[in-house]
């Protein structure tokens, strides 16, 4: 029974996870890793998962605290080509924007991409961030502020 309520919930979580992990990474690939990653440190801590008083902020911190520990590897840091496949898109009037933003998002730190993802992409509350990141809600705030300006000078925003 406990099989079926992982798959049920992987499986309608997946989009989400996916979205929230490219915009991490930047690629297709390296995103569809740290979700693997963290859905299978899910199935092995599922008991106490499913347990937790919001399931989805526990696979949330589960997800970012795999892309942040791909990140400390040193491997992580290896490019074999100077640039991977994007993912594919339907056409959109919007795209132009939308993959300015994201390049200047892979360009800031590991940790202000994390905090800007899951601040403004799922709309979390600062303390929610920090217990996800492990790290005070200071931090958060601060990480937000240099993340959100390194973003506005890559993109030439004046505010």
């Amino acid at each position: 029974m406990a099989d079926n309520e992982y798959t049920e919930y992987v499986t309608a979580a997946l989009p989400w996870l996916r979205r929230t992990a490219y915009l991490l990474c930047g690629d297709v690939h390296g995103a569809d890793d740290v979700v693997q990653v963290a859905i299978t440190r899910l199935y092995t801590n599922w008991r106490k998962a499913r347990a937790a008083d919001n399931l989805d902020a526990y696979v949330r911190a589960i997800l970012v605290r795999a892309f942040l520990n791909e990140r400390r590897r040193p491997w992580s840091r290896v490019r074999l080509f100077d640039r991977v496949d994007d993912l594919h898109t339907v056409a959109n009037p919007d795209f132009e924007t939308r993959e300015e933003v994201r390049v200047a998002l892979m360009r800031l730190t590991p940790g202000q991409r994390a905090v800007l993802v899951l601040r403004f992409l799922s709309d979390l509350p600062v303390a929610e961030v920090a217990r996800a990141l492990r790290c005070s809600e200071g931090t958060v705030k601060s990480q937000t502020s240099a993340g959100l300006t390194a973003l506005r000078a890559q993109l030439g925003v004046t505010q």
